[in-house]
């Protein structure tokens, strides 16, 4: 089936997702990471769609949703809004799928619901985040142009920031990630208060996923980038300690951005995970 484009009013934002697959199909919800959106999926979500309902959905102030007029980004608050997200599609049971903030959205919800999450992909993310790579997200978001004269130099920066993508993923995540700005410049579709929240500004997410991870009962993978420096090997076997059902799987020659990294052998690793 088609990718489907649509909208839901969610705790007062206009929450934007797009859709594959049978309507009447297993759901799969999927969360895109903090400059990401929900196009990322464009190239995992076809080869899951036959078996799966697959809701990629733009988390507030990301991608064609709304931002949050209180710059308030935090995990439980985007956790609240797939809470809505789920109820409002009338999920009984589905499977998650986050990466890297996407990822510890998914943790947080997943441990404050456990009983509708039936598998859980966690990919290169943890409750801890390893400090060198934080550091180099925060340097690379804080350094981020506000203006852009062409989708030349978008590409040149996003390329530096995902080195490990091959050209026609960049250009697709570029293409859907800007927005022609009322002066004709481009500009990030994902909220400037994300990147002033980077630059030491804005509002602080000082969750705690430790405890939400250790009430999280339904199989679970652990995706970690065999280069990454977001998740270290420290940390993913730590959260497998902490869940009772979870294992780890390193994706080579990937970095943080496993999927757009190694798309297929990323894809290869979620359909033998979903398909035990």
């Amino acid at each position: 089936m088609p990718l489907l484009d649509r909208f839901l009013k969610i705790n007062g934002l206009d929450l934007h997702y797009v859709e594959w697959g049978a309507p009447h199909a297993v759901p799969l919800i999927l969360l895109h990471g903090i400059t990401g959106h929900a196009r990322t999926w464009d190239r995992l979500a076809p080869e899951l769609s036959p078996r799966f309902r697959v809701l990629a959905l733009d988390q507030r102030g990301h991608g064609d949703s709304d931002a949050a007029p209180d710059a308030d980004y935090r995990t439980d608050t985007m956790a609240g809004d797939l809470a809505g997200f789920v109820d409002q599609l009338a999920l009984r049971t589905f499977t998650l799928l986050g990466l890297s903030m996407g990822g510890r959205v998914a943790m947080a919800y997943a441990g404050a619901y456990p009983a509708r999450v039936e598998r859980l992909v966690i990919v290169d993310i943890g409750p801890d985040i390893h400090l060198p790579g934080l550091d180099r997200i925060r340097e690379m978001m804080s350094g981020s142009p506000e203006r852009l004269e062409s989708e030349a130099q978008a590409l040149e920066y996003v390329r530096r920031a995902n080195p490990r993508y091959d050209e026609a993923e960049l250009r697709h995540r570029v293409m859907h990630g800007l927005k022609r700005a009322p002066d004709g410049t481009l500009a990030w579709k994902y909220d400037k208060a994300l990147r002033e929240m980077m630059r030491g500004g804005g509002r602080r997410d000082a969750i705690d996923l430790w405890e939400p991870l250790g009430r999280i009962t339904c199989p679970t993978l652990v995706v970690r980038g065999a280069e990454s420096d977001i998740l270290s090997p420290e940390i993913a076997e730590k959260m497998v300690e902490r869940l009772p059902h979870a294992r780890v799987v390193e994706v080579a020659g990937a970095g943080h951005s496993v999927p757009g990294d190694r798309p297929a052998e990323f894809a290869r690793v979620v359909r033998s995970f979903l398909d035990a």
